[in-house]
């Protein structure tokens, strides 16, 4: 989950948002704040509110802060539409080097992409360090596009995520169609991308390009059972805007889609049937239909969206068709062949069919490679998970810049203001410039200011010189063996799970209201404080440690054994709650491998959230027990309903 803390800095933003006059009410009396934090807090809301007024008369009585980059930076941010060139040169020379340059960079080249002032941006974009941002890298096509450079392929492989292209992306599509770049086929692939993340937005900023009415696209997202019960129509524009309605329908009701193109399979070409059922067929596969498959075979030769090319070889692995699988693979666009779980799969499938060689190889290219993938990688070479040699201590004298560093100090000064997102920038900038001895010195710097989450952020990124006493800490022993070990919990088991929740911050709160080191909701909290008998409970108790210990691990035993004491789907339903897990298992042929459960989630964060769990508390067992770990045994199998663990093989 995203931690947000709602403690100090959020109550303030409320105050704030409730007072904060219109720029034309500001005035320096308007309203009274308390110290300068407080200030600085009204400062970063006036700017989010995007009040110029506010924002400069709030930074006028902070002259002398703590941070004095950020008071510029917000005072800037706030009429950055506005202000000159100057000003913001002003700003980056002053502050060159620095984190919140690069944040002004990152705005001022969105500005300068919105004014289309193409010479100022070609300028600044190269300097742009993280260059972190679709928007601007859109707006980087664009300007190339617009001088006649090729830039359709690099456009192809940006413009995957259609949630994520605000206003330069769907500028970009339409540059490229007008210069020739990209063809009507690539703007109706844009479309369904659109309409596969529910973004009606970019649908309508493309629509025209593909010399449609608007009103037709728009039912075949929002209305699209009308649109099929109508029939395909004739032309590509209606065979189209139909296909886009055949997913959004299957959203529903897969079969009924199927159903529609089956009537209307006659007027469509074999191209746009297939790219029909492609569309069923991620809808289906989303909704774990033993159909899918099915659809999927129909769907051959159709190009698919990114999450269509993982959903594909998802259905084949549920469905236990390696042949299926490996084929599914080979078609993955490169970017998605090379990531760890793909790499994984293909030597799965490749070991099915006999080619335990080549196998071998694939599964060694990622073993290294710390992690679910990696470790399950490690077993199918026939070994077990250990720990690796931890690193040398850093020393005093390794730790001393650390505590020197200015970025870390801005960062534990966002820490103690509760701007955990600044904060995170601030300390992540600074190890960009760091080898990984530094990186140790830098996490051994955290531990001391008990800051776990950053020592484990930070430690995780070495990969060589390692230390897994940094990476997966296991504060509050004795509370913890008090909770889960007469509750017959794998102690192992319940660190993995607070390391995924909230690395280990005490005052953690998501962003739907869980709370505290094992993340638990305010209802999910008054019901277990009720079946243990914990009188008198109240829900600011949460956050004290032993008690939210006591209640998560509680919930979670409860979930266990609801679930047949298989971890993968306790885990599951801790984060999705237990209705989940349970009619995804229902929704199973036969048995299937707890790694195969997992990758085939329909939920991205639950599906994450699970292999990270089980992967974490694999490694926890190995620092515990000081014995070779196995990850499979761990995940164990998970059985369709009526099955039990102790009949699966």
């Amino acid at each position: 989950m995203r931690i947000k803390s709602f403690t100090r800095a959020s109550l303030l933003m409320l105050a704030v948002a409730c007072c904060l006059p219109s720029a034309a009410q500001t005035s320096r009396n308007a309203y009274v704040v308390g110290n300068d934090d407080d200030t600085f807090l009204a400062l970063r809301e006036a700017v989010r509110r995007d009040d110029a007024a506010a924002a400069a008369m709030l930074a006028d009585r902070l002259p002398n802060y703590t941070i004095p980059s950020y008071v510029d930076y917000y005072r800037l941010k706030a009429r950055l539409r506005d202000a000159s060139a100057a000003d913001v040169r002003a700003f980056l020379t002053r502050y060159e080097g620095s984190a919140i340059a690069d944040r002004m960079r990152n705005d001022w080249l969105l500005e300068l992409g919105k004014t289309r002032d193409w010479t100022t941006f070609d300028e600044q974009y190269p300097l742009f360090v993280l260059n972190d941002d679709t928007q601007v890298k859109c707006y980087a096509l664009l300007s190339k596009a617009i001088k006649g450079q090729p830039t359709a392929e690099e456009a192809r492989g940006l413009l995957t995520a259609a949630q994520n292209y605000g206003e330069a992306c769907p500028a970009l599509i339409v540059t490229l169609l007008q210069n020739g770049q990209f063809t009507v086929g690539d703007v109706w692939a844009q479309m369904r991308l659109a309409a596969e993340a529910g973004n009606t937005g970019v649908a309508r900023r493309i629509v025209l390009l593909a010399e449609v009415p608007e009103a037709l696209v728009m039912q075949a997202i929002e209305k699209p059972d009308l649109l099929l019960n109508r029939g395909a129509g004739a032309g590509r524009g209606a065979h189209e805007a139909f296909i886009i309605a055949l997913g959004r329908s299957a959203r529903n009701d897969p079969q009924a889609a199927a159903n529609a193109l089956q009537r209307n399979a006659a007027v469509l070409s074999a191209s746009e049937r297939a790219l029909g059922w492609a569309q069923i067929a991620l809808q289906a596969a989303l909704k774990l239909s033993p159909d899918a498959m099915q659809y999927w075979r129909l769907a051959q030769g159709a190009p698919l969206s990114y999450e269509g090319c993982q959903w594909q070889v998802r259905s084949g692995l549920r469905a236990g068709d390696w042949q299926f699988v490996h084929a599914a693979v080979d078609a993955m666009p490169q970017p998605l062949r090379t990531e760890n779980t793909w790499i994984y799969w293909y030597g799965r499938a490749l070991q099915a069919e006999g080619r335990s060689r080549d196998a071998q190889l694939y599964f060694q290219s990622i073993a290294a490679t710390p992690g679910f993938y990696g470790q399950l990688a490690i077993e199918e070479l026939g070994e077990k998970i250990t720990l690796p040699p931890r690193a040398a201590p850093v020393s005093p004298d390794e730790i001393k810049p650390m505590q020197q560093n200015a970025g870390f100090r801005r960062a534990m000064k966002f820490f103690d203001l509760d701007l955990r997102f600044e904060g995170y920038r601030e300390w992540n900038w600074e190890l960009r410039r760091m080898n990984e001895r530094q990186h140790l010195a830098a996490a051994e710097f955290a531990r001391q200011n008990n800051l776990l989450d950053r020592m484990v952020n930070t430690s995780d990124r070495t990969q060589i010189a390692v230390d897994f006493t940094q990476r997966f800490p296991s504060p509050y022993a004795d509370i913890m063996r008090a909770n889960a070990l007469p509750l017959g919990l794998d102690v192992a088991w319940v660190y993995g799970l607070i390391r995924q929740e909230s690395r280990f911050i005490m005052n953690a709160r998501s962003h739907v209201g869980a709370s505290g080191l094992m993340q638990i909701m305010p209802a999910t909290a008054r019901w277990v404080a009720r079946k243990i008998g914990m009188d008198g409970f109240t829900a600011n108790q949460v956050n004290d440690i032993p008690v939210n210990i006591r209640l998560g691990a509680n919930y979670l035993k409860m979930v266990l054994g609801d679930l047949d004491g298989s971890q993968a789907l306790a885990t599951a339903a801790y984060n999705a709650g237990p209705g989940r897990p349970r009619a995804w298992r229902a929704t199973l042929q036969r048995p299937v491998e707890g790694a195969i459960f997992a990758e085939s989630i329909p939920f991205a964060e639950t599906r994450g959230y699970v292999k990270n769990v089980l992967s974490n508390a694999t490694y926890y067992a190995a620092m515990f027990d000081s014995q070779p770990q196995s990850l499979k045994a761990r995940l164990g199998s998970v059985a369709p309903k009526g099955f039990v663990a102790s009949e699966l093989p």
